[in-house]
């Protein structure tokens, strides 16, 4: 019997990802969005080995325009500009995942819960959301500025998680309260079966297209936030990073009146285009990728 089981479900699994493949193949600007993203991955894991972990400066190279040899320029000390890119990825990217981890599984976790039971535990659930939706994320940011540099970028992304997920909670509610009411949920809840299997089982994969899309856009909405708060200054610079960068090119370099600074305020405008293009076009294949009437048309 386990042995069958197996087999079915390895067999589901393999309908599954051959239906993936095919609805990312159906538009090749879905597989330009794939490139791109694991692009991104692959640099902000390997990119920073290929550099020192503090970039040389070179007095005889200032503010350089692009080049051959430097494609976006040097910085006000004579720094590749293209170097200090993928060197900041690293902290962009890995605090931007943890931000979007956080606030996809707590606001779903806490949303599911809360409309599938309703009742006490909803009215609860619901005034904590409210709660945290009511704190301001600026002013307490500048607050903990006080205490944490942020250097760590699971620093960052543990704080802007924990100040983004009321949104999702209450979005993933609403679903939950729709959801519920259909045929297979009350069969299920004839059948007797537990609150976590039907949340688990049977909710949570009727709405992986929407948590899908959310955790991407949650990555988005992490590198907006952060690269901001350090562009205004309103974070230490304790790391160099694309909102650090955006922030010297303007006040230091003078990007906006120099040209020969303009590719260091590019380069780091270029890299978040790239990454929200590239999470855009993968979006835009989740809801077809999640079911299946959709993926055999």
């Amino acid at each position: 019997m386990s042995i069958v089981l197996e087999s079915t479900s390895a067999t589901i699994r393999r309908n599954f990802w051959n239906g993936v493949w095919r609805v990312m193949k159906r538009k090749p600007s879905r597989m330009v969005g794939v490139v791109i993203i694991l692009g991104f991955a692959f640099m902000g894991v390997f990119g920073p080995m290929f550099f020192p972990a503090q970039l040389p400066d070179n007095p005889d190279a200032i503010t350089q325009p692009p080049s051959w040899e430097h494609w976006f320029g040097t910085d006000p000390q004579g720094r590749d500009v293209l170097a200090l890119v993928i060197t900041g990825s690293r902290y962009v990217l890995l605090s931007a995942a943890v931000t979007a981890l956080i606030t996809v599984v707590l606001g779903t976790a806490i949303g599911l819960y809360s409309g599938f039971k309703r009742g006490r535990w909803d009215t609860v659930l619901m005034r904590i959301t409210d709660m945290k939706l009511t704190i301001p994320g600026l002013p307490l940011l500048l607050v903990l500025a006080t205490v944490w540099k942020f250097g760590n970028p699971i620093q960052m992304g543990l704080v802007l998680g924990l100040l983004g997920w009321g949104g999702v909670a209450r979005a993933v509610r609403a679903q939950t309260l729709s959801l519920r009411e259909r045929g297979f949920i009350e069969a299920a809840r004839g059948l007797g079966l537990s609150t976590t299997h039907i949340i688990g089982k049977e909710l949570l994969p009727s709405m992986a297209p929407y948590i899908a899309m959310n955790m991407l856009i949650a990555v988005t909405g992490a590198v907006y936030a952060q690269v901001g708060l350090f562009f205004l200054g309103v974070l230490p610079y304790e790391s160099d990073n694309w909102g650090v960068m955006l922030n010297l090119a303007v006040f230091q370099a003078g990007a906006m009146i120099t040209p020969t600074a303009l590719g260091y305020l590019l380069a780091p405008l270029l890299a978040i285009l790239l990454l929200t293009l590239g999470i855009v076009l993968v979006v835009d294949a989740m809801d077809e990728i999640f079911n299946p009437r959709l993926r055999e048309e």
